[in-house]
Protein backbone atom coordinates (compact mmCIF):
# COMPACT_ATOMS: atom_id res chain seq x y z
CA UNK A 1 0.00 0.00 0.00
CA UNK A 2 1.24 3.47 -0.99
CA UNK A 3 2.27 5.63 2.60
CA UNK A 4 1.02 8.91 3.01
CA UNK A 5 2.91 11.23 4.34
CA UNK A 6 2.92 15.48 5.82
CA UNK A 7 6.22 16.99 5.76
CA UNK A 8 7.27 19.84 7.79
CA UNK A 9 9.89 22.30 6.70
CA UNK A 10 9.79 21.05 2.74
CA UNK A 11 11.83 24.16 1.51
CA UNK A 12 14.75 23.67 4.05
CA UNK A 13 17.94 20.99 3.75
CA UNK A 14 15.93 18.07 5.27
CA UNK A 15 12.98 18.82 3.50
CA UNK A 16 14.33 19.13 0.20
CA UNK A 17 16.31 15.84 0.29
CA UNK A 18 12.63 14.46 1.73
CA UNK A 19 11.18 15.61 -1.58
CA UNK A 20 13.86 14.44 -3.78
CA UNK A 21 13.47 11.16 -1.80
CA UNK A 22 9.58 10.91 -2.52
CA UNK A 23 10.30 11.15 -6.24
CA UNK A 24 12.85 8.26 -5.97
CA UNK A 25 10.12 6.40 -3.96
CA UNK A 26 7.61 6.92 -7.31
CA UNK A 27 4.11 5.30 -6.75
CA UNK A 28 5.24 4.00 -3.06
CA UNK A 29 4.86 7.12 -1.44
CA UNK A 30 2.43 10.01 -1.63
CA UNK A 31 3.24 13.52 0.02
CA UNK A 32 -0.03 14.51 0.91
CA UNK A 33 0.82 17.85 2.61
CA UNK A 34 3.85 20.36 2.86
CA UNK A 35 5.02 23.64 4.70
CA UNK A 36 7.68 25.83 3.79
CA UNK A 37 6.98 28.92 5.60
CA UNK A 38 8.12 32.09 3.76
CA UNK A 39 9.51 30.53 0.66
CA UNK A 40 6.27 30.24 -0.82
CA UNK A 41 7.21 29.94 -4.46
CA UNK A 42 9.14 26.79 -3.98
CA UNK A 43 5.84 25.25 -1.84
CA UNK A 44 4.29 26.22 -4.89
CA UNK A 45 6.41 24.02 -7.35
CA UNK A 46 6.82 21.18 -4.52
CA UNK A 47 2.97 21.04 -3.88
CA UNK A 48 2.77 21.04 -7.86
CA UNK A 49 5.48 17.97 -8.57
CA UNK A 50 3.96 16.02 -5.58
CA UNK A 51 -0.13 16.66 -6.52
CA UNK A 52 -0.29 17.78 -2.58
CA UNK A 53 -3.39 17.78 -1.02
CA UNK A 54 -2.50 20.85 0.95
CA UNK A 55 0.15 23.48 1.00
CA UNK A 56 1.06 25.57 4.10
CA UNK A 57 1.31 29.19 4.69
CA UNK A 58 1.92 30.82 7.97
CA UNK A 59 -0.72 33.43 8.26
CA UNK A 60 -3.63 34.84 6.33
CA UNK A 61 -2.18 36.74 3.78
CA UNK A 62 0.70 34.70 2.85
CA UNK A 63 -2.53 31.84 2.17
CA UNK A 64 -3.89 34.27 -0.26
CA UNK A 65 -0.91 34.28 -1.97
CA UNK A 66 -0.05 30.92 -2.23
CA UNK A 67 -3.45 29.87 -3.22
CA UNK A 68 -2.52 31.83 -6.50
CA UNK A 69 0.27 29.93 -7.33
CA UNK A 70 -1.01 26.35 -6.19
CA UNK A 71 -2.56 23.86 -8.88
CA UNK A 72 -6.04 22.53 -8.76
CA UNK A 73 -6.35 20.10 -6.38
CA UNK A 74 -4.43 21.40 -4.01
CA UNK A 75 -6.06 23.51 -0.81
CA UNK A 76 -3.75 26.68 1.40
CA UNK A 77 -4.63 26.31 4.44
CA UNK A 78 -2.11 28.44 7.13
CA UNK A 79 -1.59 28.94 10.52
CA UNK A 80 -1.66 26.66 13.91
CA UNK A 81 -4.93 25.47 12.73
CA UNK A 82 -3.86 24.34 9.06
CA UNK A 83 -0.98 22.67 10.31
CA UNK A 84 -2.64 21.05 12.94
CA UNK A 85 -5.10 19.46 9.96
CA UNK A 86 -2.88 18.34 7.71
CA UNK A 87 -0.72 16.47 10.54
CA UNK A 88 -3.93 15.04 11.94
CA UNK A 89 -5.86 14.04 8.63
CA UNK A 90 -7.51 10.69 8.26
CA UNK A 91 -5.60 8.66 6.18
CA UNK A 92 -1.84 10.16 6.92
CA UNK A 93 0.38 7.50 7.99
CA UNK A 94 3.35 9.40 8.70
CA UNK A 95 4.54 13.27 9.61
CA UNK A 96 8.38 13.96 8.48
CA UNK A 97 8.95 16.80 11.15
CA UNK A 98 12.18 18.91 10.18
CA UNK A 99 11.00 22.46 11.62
CA UNK A 100 14.21 24.02 13.03
CA UNK A 101 14.06 25.00 15.96
CA UNK A 102 10.73 24.66 18.71
CA UNK A 103 7.56 25.17 16.35
CA UNK A 104 7.55 21.57 15.65
CA UNK A 105 6.44 20.32 19.24
CA UNK A 106 2.82 20.84 19.06
CA UNK A 107 1.81 19.78 15.73
CA UNK A 108 4.10 15.97 16.67
CA UNK A 109 2.45 15.80 19.62
CA UNK A 110 -0.93 16.11 18.12
CA UNK A 111 0.11 14.06 15.21
CA UNK A 112 0.95 11.60 17.80
CA UNK A 113 -2.20 12.12 19.35
CA UNK A 114 -4.05 10.86 16.09
CA UNK A 115 -2.08 8.07 15.58
CA UNK A 116 0.46 8.79 13.13
CA UNK A 117 4.31 7.75 12.96
CA UNK A 118 6.93 10.50 13.28
CA UNK A 119 10.25 10.45 11.15
CA UNK A 120 11.77 13.26 13.08
CA UNK A 121 14.60 15.67 12.06
CA UNK A 122 13.61 18.26 14.74
CA UNK A 123 15.89 17.27 17.17
CA UNK A 124 14.78 20.14 19.64
CA UNK A 125 11.67 18.74 19.99
CA UNK A 126 13.16 15.83 21.97
CA UNK A 127 15.43 18.45 23.68
CA UNK A 128 12.73 20.17 25.09
CA UNK A 129 10.09 17.67 25.18
CA UNK A 130 11.70 14.19 25.18
CA UNK A 131 10.06 12.22 28.32
CA UNK A 132 6.70 13.75 27.03
CA UNK A 133 6.83 13.05 23.93
CA UNK A 134 8.00 9.49 24.55
CA UNK A 135 5.56 8.61 26.91
CA UNK A 136 2.96 10.14 24.48
CA UNK A 137 4.13 7.75 21.64
CA UNK A 138 4.10 4.92 23.75
CA UNK A 139 0.26 5.42 24.50
CA UNK A 140 -0.97 5.66 21.70
CA UNK A 141 1.37 3.36 20.11
CA UNK A 142 2.86 5.29 16.84
CA UNK A 143 6.35 4.91 16.12
CA UNK A 144 9.02 7.75 16.81
CA UNK A 145 11.54 7.08 13.26
CA UNK A 146 15.11 9.18 13.48
CA UNK A 147 16.07 11.06 10.74
CA UNK A 148 19.01 12.16 12.00
CA UNK A 149 22.29 10.50 10.65
CA UNK A 150 23.90 9.25 13.41
CA UNK A 151 20.53 8.03 15.19
CA UNK A 152 19.06 6.71 12.54
CA UNK A 153 22.96 4.72 12.39
CA UNK A 154 22.01 3.65 16.46
CA UNK A 155 18.38 2.56 15.21
CA UNK A 156 20.02 -0.04 12.69
CA UNK A 157 22.58 -0.95 15.04
CA UNK A 158 20.20 -1.44 17.41
CA UNK A 159 17.19 -3.21 15.52
CA UNK A 160 16.80 -6.99 16.84
CA UNK A 161 18.76 -6.67 19.81
CA UNK A 162 17.72 -6.00 23.58
CA UNK A 163 18.17 -3.09 25.01
CA UNK A 164 19.54 -4.36 28.00
CA UNK A 165 22.44 -5.85 26.43
CA UNK A 166 23.90 -2.36 25.09
CA UNK A 167 26.74 -1.33 27.51
CA UNK A 168 27.62 2.56 25.67
CA UNK A 169 26.34 4.18 22.65
CA UNK A 170 28.61 6.70 20.59
CA UNK A 171 27.79 9.35 18.54
CA UNK A 172 30.13 10.51 16.21
CA UNK A 173 30.91 14.15 15.34
CA UNK A 174 32.68 15.74 12.08
CA UNK A 175 34.32 17.88 14.33
CA UNK A 176 33.17 21.05 12.75
CA UNK A 177 35.35 23.56 10.69
CA UNK A 178 37.45 24.44 13.67
CA UNK A 179 38.42 21.69 15.02
CA UNK A 180 42.40 22.05 14.48
CA UNK A 181 41.58 26.33 15.47
CA UNK A 182 43.82 26.98 18.00
CA UNK A 183 40.97 28.40 21.08
CA UNK A 184 42.85 32.12 20.75
CA UNK A 185 41.76 31.94 16.92
CA UNK A 186 38.01 31.40 18.13
CA UNK A 187 37.38 34.39 19.44
CA UNK A 188 37.27 36.34 15.57
CA UNK A 189 35.35 33.61 13.77
CA UNK A 190 32.96 35.37 11.83
CA UNK A 191 29.31 33.62 10.85
CA UNK A 192 30.35 33.08 7.28
CA UNK A 193 33.80 30.89 8.41
CA UNK A 194 30.92 29.34 10.59
CA UNK A 195 28.70 28.57 7.97
CA UNK A 196 31.39 26.82 5.71
CA UNK A 197 30.70 23.00 6.64
CA UNK A 198 33.56 20.39 6.04
CA UNK A 199 31.19 17.88 5.34
CA UNK A 200 27.50 18.16 5.61
CA UNK A 201 25.21 20.44 3.87
CA UNK A 202 22.52 21.92 6.49
CA UNK A 203 20.34 25.02 7.80
CA UNK A 204 22.26 28.15 8.87
CA UNK A 205 21.11 27.31 12.59
CA UNK A 206 22.15 23.65 12.21
CA UNK A 207 25.34 24.41 10.62
CA UNK A 208 26.65 26.78 13.29
CA UNK A 209 25.59 24.51 16.27
CA UNK A 210 28.02 22.23 14.53
CA UNK A 211 30.90 24.39 14.63
CA UNK A 212 29.90 24.87 18.53
CA UNK A 213 29.50 20.71 18.98
CA UNK A 214 26.20 22.08 20.34
CA UNK A 215 24.31 20.40 17.90
CA UNK A 216 26.21 16.99 19.32
CA UNK A 217 25.51 17.72 22.49
CA UNK A 218 21.74 18.53 20.83
CA UNK A 219 21.63 14.96 19.63
CA UNK A 220 22.66 13.30 23.20
CA UNK A 221 19.78 14.46 24.83
CA UNK A 222 17.58 13.36 21.85
CA UNK A 223 19.81 9.81 22.00
CA UNK A 224 18.80 9.65 25.72
CA UNK A 225 14.66 9.34 24.70
CA UNK A 226 15.08 7.90 21.68
CA UNK A 227 16.63 4.94 23.14
CA UNK A 228 16.02 4.52 26.62
CA UNK A 229 19.19 4.55 27.87
CA UNK A 230 21.09 6.48 30.99
CA UNK A 231 22.93 9.73 30.16
CA UNK A 232 26.07 7.86 31.24
CA UNK A 233 26.07 5.75 28.29
CA UNK A 234 26.40 7.96 25.58
CA UNK A 235 29.72 9.03 24.31
CA UNK A 236 30.72 11.66 21.53
CA UNK A 237 33.67 10.66 19.52
CA UNK A 238 35.53 13.15 16.90
CA UNK A 239 35.39 11.27 13.42
CA UNK A 240 36.73 13.68 10.58
CA UNK A 241 35.52 11.28 7.91
CA UNK A 242 32.08 11.22 8.80
CA UNK A 243 31.73 7.50 7.13
CA UNK A 244 30.92 6.31 10.46
CA UNK A 245 27.76 7.31 11.35
CA UNK A 246 27.52 6.15 15.04
CA UNK A 247 28.10 3.06 17.41
CA UNK A 248 27.02 0.88 19.70
CA UNK A 249 28.62 -1.61 22.07
CA UNK A 250 27.14 -4.75 23.94
CA UNK A 251 28.09 -5.86 27.29
CA UNK A 252 30.04 -8.47 25.42
CA UNK A 253 32.42 -6.07 23.92
CA UNK A 254 30.58 -6.54 20.59
CA UNK A 255 30.79 -2.91 18.33
CA UNK A 256 28.23 -2.32 15.74
CA UNK A 257 28.59 0.33 13.67
CA UNK A 258 26.31 1.79 10.35
CA UNK A 259 28.76 3.40 7.56
CA UNK A 260 27.54 4.80 4.32
CA UNK A 261 28.44 8.49 2.20
CA UNK A 262 27.69 11.90 4.65
CA UNK A 263 24.30 12.25 2.54
CA UNK A 264 21.35 13.15 4.56
CA UNK A 265 18.74 11.28 1.65
CA UNK A 266 19.70 7.90 2.97
CA UNK A 267 18.62 8.37 6.55
CA UNK A 268 15.63 10.26 5.59
CA UNK A 269 14.63 7.49 3.14
CA UNK A 270 15.40 4.70 5.65
CA UNK A 271 13.07 6.70 7.77
CA UNK A 272 10.18 6.96 4.97
CA UNK A 273 10.24 3.16 4.58
CA UNK A 274 11.28 1.63 7.61
CA UNK A 275 10.88 -1.29 8.06
CA UNK A 276 11.81 -1.98 4.34
CA UNK A 277 14.77 -0.77 2.36
CA UNK A 278 14.93 0.15 -1.21
CA UNK A 279 17.42 1.26 -3.95
CA UNK A 280 19.08 4.51 -3.58
CA UNK A 281 21.41 5.85 -6.36
CA UNK A 282 24.07 6.74 -4.89
CA UNK A 283 27.82 6.25 -5.32
CA UNK A 284 28.74 3.04 -3.14
CA UNK A 285 31.72 3.50 -0.63
CA UNK A 286 35.19 2.77 -2.32
CA UNK A 287 37.12 1.75 1.30
CA UNK A 288 40.21 1.73 -1.19
CA UNK A 289 40.21 4.91 -1.98
CA UNK A 290 38.63 5.87 1.88
CA UNK A 291 42.36 4.49 3.15
CA UNK A 292 41.85 5.25 6.63
CA UNK A 293 39.27 6.40 9.56
CA UNK A 294 40.35 8.78 12.31
CA UNK A 295 38.92 9.38 16.06
CA UNK A 296 39.87 12.00 18.62
CA UNK A 297 38.17 13.07 21.82
CA UNK A 298 36.02 16.12 21.35
CA UNK A 299 37.96 19.42 22.75
CA UNK A 300 35.61 20.15 25.63
CA UNK A 301 37.65 22.94 26.73
CA UNK A 302 37.85 25.05 23.18
CA UNK A 303 33.89 23.92 22.72
CA UNK A 304 32.16 24.27 25.70
CA UNK A 305 28.98 23.90 24.40
CA UNK A 306 29.29 19.76 24.56
CA UNK A 307 29.97 20.15 28.90
CA UNK A 308 26.79 22.42 28.65
CA UNK A 309 24.06 19.71 27.54
CA UNK A 310 25.35 16.84 29.11
CA UNK A 311 24.89 19.08 32.19
CA UNK A 312 21.28 20.05 30.64
CA UNK A 313 20.69 16.71 30.07
CA UNK A 314 21.97 15.09 33.11
CA UNK A 315 20.10 18.06 35.15
CA UNK A 316 17.08 17.25 33.38
CA UNK A 317 13.22 18.74 34.31
CA UNK A 318 13.56 22.30 32.64
CA UNK A 319 16.83 23.12 31.60
CA UNK A 320 17.09 21.18 28.21
CA UNK A 321 14.41 23.44 27.31
CA UNK A 322 16.15 26.35 28.62
CA UNK A 323 19.63 25.11 27.03
CA UNK A 324 18.11 24.72 23.38
CA UNK A 325 16.18 28.28 23.99
CA UNK A 326 19.54 30.11 24.93
CA UNK A 327 21.40 28.91 22.04
CA UNK A 328 18.88 29.24 19.23
CA UNK A 329 19.09 33.06 20.55
CA UNK A 330 22.72 33.20 21.12
CA UNK A 331 23.26 31.72 17.39
CA UNK A 332 20.53 34.97 16.31
CA UNK A 333 22.81 37.40 18.01
CA UNK A 334 25.80 35.51 16.35
CA UNK A 335 24.52 35.76 13.44
CA UNK A 336 23.69 39.34 13.41
CA UNK A 337 26.92 40.51 14.63
CA UNK A 338 26.21 40.92 17.97
CA UNK A 339 28.54 38.44 20.18
CA UNK A 340 31.08 36.94 19.42
CA UNK A 341 31.27 33.56 18.08
CA UNK A 342 32.95 32.36 21.55
CA UNK A 343 30.48 34.21 23.64
CA UNK A 344 27.14 31.75 21.90
CA UNK A 345 28.18 29.04 24.89
CA UNK A 346 29.03 31.66 27.60
CA UNK A 347 25.99 33.08 27.11
CA UNK A 348 23.68 30.18 27.33
CA UNK A 349 25.13 28.90 29.99
CA UNK A 350 24.73 32.76 32.46
CA UNK A 351 20.88 31.42 31.43
CA UNK A 352 21.14 28.00 32.32
CA UNK A 353 22.97 29.26 36.22
CA UNK A 354 19.89 32.04 36.22
CA UNK A 355 16.82 29.03 36.28
CA UNK A 356 14.95 27.60 38.50
CA UNK A 357 15.17 23.84 37.29
CA UNK A 358 11.33 22.24 37.76
CA UNK A 359 11.59 18.54 37.00
CA UNK A 360 8.62 16.34 35.72
CA UNK A 361 7.53 19.39 33.64
CA UNK A 362 4.33 19.45 31.51
CA UNK A 363 3.65 21.26 28.03
CA UNK A 364 2.89 24.32 29.76
CA UNK A 365 5.97 24.88 32.07
CA UNK A 366 8.18 24.00 29.24
CA UNK A 367 7.28 26.04 26.92
CA UNK A 368 7.28 28.91 30.10
CA UNK A 369 10.64 28.34 30.26
CA UNK A 370 11.35 28.11 26.44
CA UNK A 371 10.06 32.14 26.52
CA UNK A 372 11.87 32.93 29.75
CA UNK A 373 15.34 31.33 28.22
CA UNK A 374 15.04 33.28 24.58
CA UNK A 375 14.23 36.67 26.89
CA UNK A 376 16.83 36.44 28.68
CA UNK A 377 19.50 35.40 26.32
CA UNK A 378 18.19 38.12 24.36
CA UNK A 379 18.88 40.97 27.36
CA UNK A 380 21.59 39.73 28.89
CA UNK A 381 24.65 42.14 27.81
CA UNK A 382 27.38 40.03 25.54
CA UNK A 383 29.96 37.94 27.53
Amino acid sequence: MKKKIVILGSTGSIGRNAVWVARNLGDGLHVAGISGYRNLKLVAEQAAELRCEWAWAPDPAAARELRTMLPSGCRAVHGREGMLQMVTAPGVDMVLCSIVGTGGLEPVLAAIRAGKNIALASKEILVMAGELVMAEAKRCGVRILPVDSEHSAIFQCLEGQRREAVRRICLTASGGPFRRTPAAGLEAITASEALAHPTWEMGPKVTIDSATLMNKGLELMEARWLFDVLPAQLEVVVHPQSVIHSMVEFVDGSVLAQLGRPDMRLPIQYALTWPERHALPLEPLDFVKLGRLEFEAPDTARFPALGLARRAMEGGGTLPAVLNAANETAVERFMKGNIRFTAIPKLVERVMERHENQQQPGLEPILAADAWARHEAAALPAP
